[in-house]
């Protein structure tokens, strides 16, 4: 029956999956929403459960177990390793590609064949598997360049290098210092692009494509894009400078000729097609794929929601007919990312965290979780590199903005560090039109 109620697990347990979880408890729909691993956050509106989002075994028997309707994917590690494709097998929906489909993001260079095969513009690459020859390749070529770990990084195996002595100390991270494992045994040295960064994300169910707003993320660790860089210290959505003709142009340049690869490959993918673009001069290019919900566009993007998320992924993991557009508020989402202290280094741990409920105070505001636990007498405390994500709605872009920082503002953890510069270009831009 349509209106029977769903029981949801939501694999993963940071800002992006607390997001997630909040949205599809908004839903009329909803049975039981179970967190793996969750968070201390996640707990407001689901059961987490202790098991970690890599343990593909541990999931599967959970969900065959408790015949679990729909398994919602996060993080990307867990559908490169195959979770859906498992669940699938035993006949249960999921929301996320198969291994096939995540090779988008598991594998760099599969995404390059991919584009080349559907005419989608972007950076031209070249791959190495040898230290040698691809610091021949960079000595010919000269900087600046963008060097790339093929495989899985965290979001870290992309390094900007605009000078030549940048250039080589990252190939040497790479494939001296094994900095990011088995993931840099192929490394692309892709051509610099210069641009404005956008992120667009669509709702992919076999040939059917949703397209979502736009978002804008940054990359860098400190203000006006400078430091190392991060899985993300910040986004904001929409963009204004993605106006409706150009989105279109998005859709139909990247996003379409991509699906209709990957179904002309025999490759059913029901998720998220995540694309990260660069707004050139010559028109935009792809810079990379993802193939799951962006860490913090998610926190950005979902506040806004007003569709019914979970009949969005129920309809996409089962196939069934998506709706034919997505329903939005009409204002701006500013969101914050605090970080601890050295991020994206390594940092400190188990710092205690207050104010979050006085950030949850400030009107328009929502804190998500990410590196947090509970420690001695259940206080929260920090637990890794990215903390937390406040975002703040507005009805424009400074009003969020201000909403944002004013939420940031009320928290506090030993040696908290965030930008300050986020959705600056919106806001004015905003004041210029």
């Amino acid at each position: 029956m349509a209106s029977e109620r769903l029981d949801v697990l939501v694999v993963g347990g940071g800002a992006r999956e607390h997001a997630l979880v909040r949205s599809l408890a908004k839903s009329p729909r909803i049975g039981r929403l179970i967190g793996a691993p969750g968070n201390p956050g996640i707990e407001g509106d689901a059961v987490n459960l202790a098991v970690a989002a890599e343990d593909v075994p541990s999931l599967v028997a959970f969900v065959e177990r408790e015949r679990i309707d729909l398994t919602v994917v996060g993080p990307e590690a867990p559908l490169v390793a195959g979770l859906a494709d498992q669940l699938r097998y035993r006949g249960f929906a999921v929301f996320g590609p198969g291994l096939t489909g995540a090779r988008l993001e598991g594998s760099k260079a599969f995404a390059k064949e991919v584009m080349e095969a559907a005419g989608v513009p972007n950076a031209h690459a070249d791959v190495f598997t040898d230290h040698d020859r691809a610091l021949a390749y960079l000595h010919k070529h000269g900087a600046p360049v963008v060097v790339k770990a093929d495989g899985l990084a965290a979001g870290k195996g992309v390094m900007v290098a605009l000078t030549m002595e940048e250039a080589e100390a990252a190939l040497k991270e790479c494939f001296v210092a094994r900095r990011f494992g088995d993931a840099a045994d192929m490394v692309l040295i892709e051509e610099y692009l210069q641009g404005e960064e956008v992120s667009l994300l669509s709702i992919v169910s076999g040939e059917q494509i949703l397209p979502l707003a736009p978002a804008q993320d940054y990359k860098r660790a400190l203000d006006g894009d400078a430091g190392a860089n991060t899985g993300g210290m910040g986004s904001y959505s929409p963009v204004p400078r993605v106006e409706d003709a150009l989105y279109e142009r998005l859709v139909d340049e990247v996003v379409r000729p991509t699906v209709a690869e990957l179904v002309r490959r025999g490759i059913d993918y029901r998720g998220v097609l995540y694309a990260g673009l660069m707004l050139t001069d010559h028109g935009p290019e792809v810079l990379e794929f993802n193939c799951r919900f962006g860490d913090p566009e998610t926190q950005a993007l979902l506040p806004r929601l007003e569709s019914d998320l979970l009949e969005i992924l129920w309809a996409a993991a089962r196939g069934d007919l998506l709706p034919p557009t997505v329903q939005w508020g009409s204002g701006a989402a500013v969101s914050v990312v605090m970080a601890s202290r050295g991020y994206p280094g390594p940092g400190p741990k188990g710092d205690v965290i207050t104010g979050i409920e006085e950030a949850w105070g400030v009107e328009g505001v929502e804190v998500f979780q990410a590196g947090t636990r509970l420690g001695a007498g259940r206080k929260l405390v920090t637990a890794g590199g990215r903390v937390l994500t406040v975002t703040g709605l507005g009805d424009s872009f400074a009003q969020a903005r201000a909403r944002a920082y004013e939420g940031v503002a009320a928290i506090d953890f030993a040696g908290a560090h965030y930008r300050t510069d986020i959705a600056l270009r919106a806001e004015e831009w905003e004041k210029q039109h």
